[in-house]
């Protein structure tokens, strides 16, 4: 049995099935919020108004938790034992998903959201023992929009240094390569859109003290919303699916790249973010109907 194994010997099992439904929606106001921190000098242009349908991924803002003080961890997360397991690791993390898009929601639309745990994965990594815990969501609007996805969530120890992951390459020849400026403005002004308190994205001094970490982390979520608002601008379709995994932590100090190459497939562009140094943070597909 292996280490992750024996951690994970309590009958975590049982959150397995478990369910969550939460109504929610994306108010203008919330909207400009998301639009002025994920927007850049290439991006879109948006006019953010009520009725306008939402950009893909921005529906992830639609169910913010108001935690309170008194229920936050350490490290500005939200206590374990609710919904999701209370698994013996000091760290917590987006992994990665697969999103799949069936309409669209608008700005001011009424959402419901069904989560339900399917999986508890005990796992060995490079950074030891490691869990993984698999979330579907599915998250239907007022106006009949309906999205699908998977969500992927690490748990981890802190290690006494940082060890990053094997990097990997960026692709060597992309249909598009856009260089956006990260800084810690633009870190904090995403975590206040999504009411995220992790640490990791705003306070320097936890991160690099506390996590190990050289630098604030750039949150995998707004990679890919970036990511995809990229792939649309430059094929010019809608998707209909959008699987992400991020694949190496990016730092608030070093400019993000959105770079995109088309699939052999010719209905799909992999796209991701990636480092000036030339090595990926998040590898995505972008596929639509054919």
């Amino acid at each position: 049995m292996s280490q992750a194994s024996r951690i994970l010997q309590p009958n975590y099992a049982d959150w397995i099935g478990r369910t969550e439904t939460r109504e929610g929606g994306v108010t203008p106001n919330l909207a400009e919020m998301l639009n002025a921190a994920v927007s850049h000098d290439l991006s879109a242009r948006r006019e953010v108004r009520a009725g306008m349908a939402l950009p893909s991924l921005w529906h992830w803002v639609a169910f913010l938790e108001f935690v309170p003080m008194s229920d936050l961890g350490e490290d500005g997360h939200p206590a374990l034992g609710g919904f999701l397991p209370p698994l013996p690791f000091r760290r917590r993390m987006w992994a990665g998903g697969d999103v799949r898009f069936r309409g669209v929601f608008h700005v001011g639309e009424a959402l419901t959201r069904v989560s339900t745990i399917r999986g508890v994965t005990p796992k060995e990594g490079k950074a030891g023992p490691m869990a993984f815990v698999t979330v579907d969501h599915v998250t239907t609007g007022a106006q009949g929009g309906v999205v699908e996805e998977e969500q992927n969530i690490v748990y981890l120890d802190i290690p006494p240094e940082f060890r990053p992951p094997r990097r990997m390459p960026a692709p060597a020849r992309c249909l598009y390569d856009e260089r956006v400026v990260m800084t810690e403005t633009r870190l904090f002004r995403y975590s206040a859109a999504t009411y995220n308190a992790h640490r990791i994205h705003y306070d320097l001094p936890y991160a690099r003290e506390v996590e190990k970490y050289p630098g604030l982390v750039v949150h995998g979520p707004m990679q890919a919303t970036m990511a995809i608002e990229a792939a649309e601008r430059h094929t010019g379709k809608a998707p209909v699916r959008f699987s992400y995994r991020v694949v190496h932590p990016m730092f608030h100090d070093s400019d993000l790249r959105l770079v995109g190459a088309l699939a052999p497939e010719g209905s799909a562009i992999e796209v991701g973010t990636a480092t000036v140094e030339n090595y990926l943070g998040l590898r995505a597909k972008m596929e639509w109907a054919r």
